[in-house]
């Protein structure tokens, strides 16, 4: 796994022990913070295994700790917009007005700013080359007068300050999710300890697929954005922002710049529920045999001026206003803007965040053969709609037939024991007054039918907002790091169960809790009835059902072999926590146009593929003899 988000850095598990912090022991808070301070470009890790802070002194790295500690706590996971467009210098926008001209208003502008069609009325005078004199008669005028307005939304999940992913390749005008895209996407294969070319090698290049995009697109000024606001706002629209935008553009990007992969690929779009719209795609292709490797994730970027407006005249975020009147207070601090996600707690409203995941999937007995590392396995991934809706945004009823039935596959797979005493849930939980009351009920409903009497609930969005489409790979990141860690993170910002949640099956905590799980069930619910859940197998239970599938002198041989994997792993992460990443992007390599295959009726080579592009295809339909046809 790998990616990006509030809480920092996906490999290693940092983001997640960014959530859980105070709870781990005194050498992985230190490491969680050197890395993160690495990071924010606050300290640079040394090749002599030395350590500078931003100002180039030599520093001991608990010195490091210690002077960066507070930067950090402060500067990661939800906080104020640090944009300051948001905060004192205000959005830029316009306000309409009719200009009532009592005597002819004479000015002068540049040729190439004034408009080609003017109205009948204007007189235009040339003063030379480069400028005009305008006159416009007496009478009203229309006019578009810049101004700047204060944002009504304040807080929102952002990656840790200093961070750029933009740096870390050669980016030319990307938005900020394809970066993101790009950074995230190196980050797991560096993670995985496995060299993708080798591994590529292996397979037939059409049993790789990448399912990965978003939930809204790219809708910065890069991409959409600033395509859709170019007439209104004078600025000449670019040859990138139509391409750059399209919600699929991470599964294009990984195809063409990270793995060269020709095989399937897309993106399903389902509003919050996208990553596992996308996971869902890649187990059932494994399941079925059609690939043997793939690549899901997201990568969504929406803490923008427009984006945020759209959703808070929804009435769905946390703005200042709601944010003050739910603690009855006159000013908001920092603190307050840290605290606004609040999951199954009286709220207002979800935080909205960035964030960009990205998972390697593999089917078992290539998994075993590469040696490769399995922090945990996913079986199966239920998708159902709500049916008839009062209103599109509103929930329904889908999601109590997702969880049903994922936790109906893991009494099956692990016994009636592990689903009541071993399993955990991650909760969509976004903080609005609606969904702790819908969700708390699909949990209680469940929990009555399958005999649970605690379950606990985890809602990550506390931490790290509402990133849109990549909600569930926050999600599923944090939860990996719960089966590494046997901790699940508290929901820090529950002062107390709102009385509306139906909590009386459910088990919440403010603090880390310990917890060895077996099983964990990932929960989406979308907009627009787009609801999902999530089954994820801890990596005990999988190496057991290996055992019981390929045998004990198999999963030895694999174990084995993962001790190399285990190693390049810690390398790339060793350099990762002291700041050094290397993003993969091969632009313009390899390029291949059609005139360079090889192709006969039984497959297809391709220059720098191992391996030919099988055209044996798979006919479950009937054959006709030739003398059969019409």
């Amino acid at each position: 796994m790998g990616g990006v988000n509030p809480a920092g850095r996906t490999s290693g598990h940092q983001a997640f022990r960014r959530t859980v912090l105070g709870a781990l022991p005194d050498d992985d808070q230190a490491q969680t913070l050197l890395g993160l301070a690495a990071m924010m470009r606050l300290a640079s890790g040394q090749d002599d295994g030395g350590w500078r802070d931003a100002e180039g002194h030599s520093l001991e790295a608990a010195a490091i700790v210690e002077q960066a500690r507070q930067r950090v706590l402060d500067h990661t996971l939800i906080r104020r917009i640090e944009d300051p467009r948001f905060n004192d210098e205000g959005l830029p926008a316009n306000r309409r007005a009719s200009l009532a001209l009592d005597t002819p208003l004479t000015f002068r502008i540049r040729r190439r700013q004034l408009p080609d069609d003017l109205p009948p009325t204007w007189q235009v005078h040339g003063i030379d080359r480069h400028t005009l004199e305008v006159t416009v008669p007496a009478g009203q005028m229309d006019v578009m007068l810049p101004e700047t307005r204060q944002a009504q939304v304040r807080a929102a999940g952002q990656l840790p300050t200093g961070f750029e992913p933009s740096r870390f390749y050669r980016s030319v005008h990307h938005p900020r999710g394809l970066s993101m895209t790009i950074f995230a996407a190196s980050d797991c294969l560096g993670a995985s300890g496995l060299e993708w070319d080798e591994l590529r090698d292996r397979l037939d290049p059409d049993e790789v697929a990448v399912y990965a995009g978003n939930s809204i697109g790219q809708l910065d000024d890069e991409g959409w954005g600033g395509l859709l606001k170019s007439f209104v706002s004078g600025n000449r629209a670019t040859s990138k922002q139509m391409p750059l935008g399209y919600g699929q553009m991470p599964a294009d990007f990984l195809n063409a710049y990270v793995l060269g992969s020709v095989g399937g690929t897309g993106a399903m779009l389902g509003a919050c529920a996208s990553f596992l719209y996308n996971l869902r795609l890649g187990v059932e292709d494994i399941r079925a045999g059609r690939r043997r490797v793939v690549m899901v994730g997201t990568a969504d970027a929406p803490v923008t001026p427009e984006i945020i407006e759209g959703f808070r005249a929804m009435g769905a975020l946390a703005d200042d206003d709601s944010l003050r009147a739910l603690d009855a207070l006159e000013l908001l601090t920092d603190a307050d803007y840290q605290k606004a996600c609040r999951p199954f707690a009286r709220n207002c409203g979800f935080t909205i965040a960035e964030s960009s995941q990205f998972i390697m999937l593999m089917d078992d007995a290539l998994a075993l053969e590469t040696g490769a590392e399995i922090l945990g396995s996913v079986p199966a991934v239920f998708v159902n709609a709500d049916g008839w809706k009062r209103s599109i945004s509103a929930p329904g009823i889908g999601n109590y037939i997702t969880l049903g039935k994922a936790a109906a596959l893991v009494r099956d797979m692990l016994g009636e024991a592990a689903l009541r005493e071993r399993s955990f849930l991650h909760a969509h939980g976004t903080s609005t007054p609606k969904n702790r009351v819908t969700e708390s009920h699909v949990f209680d409903l469940v929990a009555r039918a399958y005999g649970i009497e605690a379950w606990p609930v985890v809602a990550v969005k506390a931490f790290v907002g509402h990133s849109q489409g990549s909600a569930a790979g926050d999600q599923l990141a944090s939860a990996l790091g719960s089966f590494a860690h046997a901790l699940l993170p508290g929901i820090p910002t529950l002062d107390a169960v709102a009385d509306d949640v139906y909590a009386e099956r459910l088990r919440f905590s403010s603090t880390p809790l310990p917890f060895a799980a077996d099983a964990a069930f990932i929960n989406a619910k979308g907009f627009g009835g787009n609801n999902a859940t999530g089954v994820v197998l801890s990596p005990g239970v999988t190496e057991r059902l290996l055992m019981q599938r390929h045998g004990k002198g198999a999963v030895a041989a694999w174990q084995a072999r993962r001790e190399a994997t285990r190693a390049a792993a810690a390398a790339y992460l060793q350099q990762a926590d002291r700041g050094h990443f290397q993003a993969r992007y091969r632009f313009g390599e390899g390029v291949l146009e059609g005139p360079e295959l090889e192709v006969s009726d039984r497959s297809i080579r391709i220059p720098g593929y191992a391996r030919p592009v099988s055209l044996v295809v798979d006919n479950p339909f009937g054959r006709l003899e030739d003398g059969e046809h019409g």
